[in-house]
C-alpha cells in the first residue's frame, strides 16, 4: 500500500524513532523531502504567489487535522517550508512519512491543475506583454509630455537646458 493511502497512527511514546535502513526506505518513497539528522522531514514547496501559498498551507492544515498529526509550517511569499517529526518521541516514524506523502498528493493535485491551465496563462501573458509593448512603444500625447517636465522640474532637475530651482 503507498504512504499516501495509509493513516497516521497516533504514537504514545515508548517507540523507538527510526533509524537507519528503516529511513532510507521510507525516504525513498516520498520525493524531495530531506531526513535532517534522523530526527525530521523537511521540504520546501515552490509557488507563484502568496496566495496559492496560503491555500497550499490551508489544506496542509486540514490534513495535519485530519489526520492527528500536525506539522511545523513555515509561509511566505512564494514558498512554504514544511518540518514533520514525532514530537512525542522527538524523532520519526512511519506517520511522519505516511503526512508527507499526502502534503505531495495534494501538493500534486494543484501542479497538474496549474499545468492544465498553462497554455491559456501563456496565451493571456502574451496578450498582455502585446498591450504593454503597444504602450510604450508609442509617442507620449503632448498632455503627456507637459505633464513629464513638469513632475521633473518640481523635483528640481534640469529641463530644456535649464535649471530649475525646487518649488519654483
Amino acid at each position: 500500500m503507498e504512504l499516501a493511502q495509509k493513516q497516521c497512527v497516533p504514537c504514545r511514546g515508548g517507540v523507538p524513532p527510526l533509524k537507519g535502513a528503516e529511513l532510507e526506505t521510507l525516504k525513498r518513497q516520498v520525493t524531495g523531502w530531506d531526513v535532517v539528522n534522523e530526527h525530521h522531514l523537511k521540504k520546501t514547496y515552490p509557488f507563484p504567489d502568496f496566495l496559492k501559498a496560503l491555500d497550499f498551507v490551508n489544506k496542509a492544515g486540514a490534513i495535519a487535522e485530519q489526520q492527528g498529526h500536525h506539522p511545523d509550517l513555515y509561509l511566505s511569499w512564494g514558498k512554504v517550508g514544511i518540518e514533520i517529526w514525532t514530537h512525542k518521541i522527538d524523532g520519526l516514524t512511519e506517520s511522519d512519512f505516511i503526512l508527507a506523502a499526502k502534503l505531495d498528493q495534494v501538493r500534486g493535485s494543484d501542479a497538474a491543475t496549474a499545468a492544465a491551465a498553462a497554455p491559456a496563462l501563456r496565451q493571456l501573458a502574451e496578450t498582455v506583454d502585446g498591450i504593454e509593448r503597444r504602450r510604450v512603444d508609442r509617442e507620449p500625447s503632448p498632455s503627456e509630455s507637459i505633464l513629464a517636465r513638469r513632475a521633473w522640474r518640481r523635483r528640481g532637475f534640469a529641463g530644456e537646458g535649464r535649471s530649475v530651482q525646487p518649488g519654483g
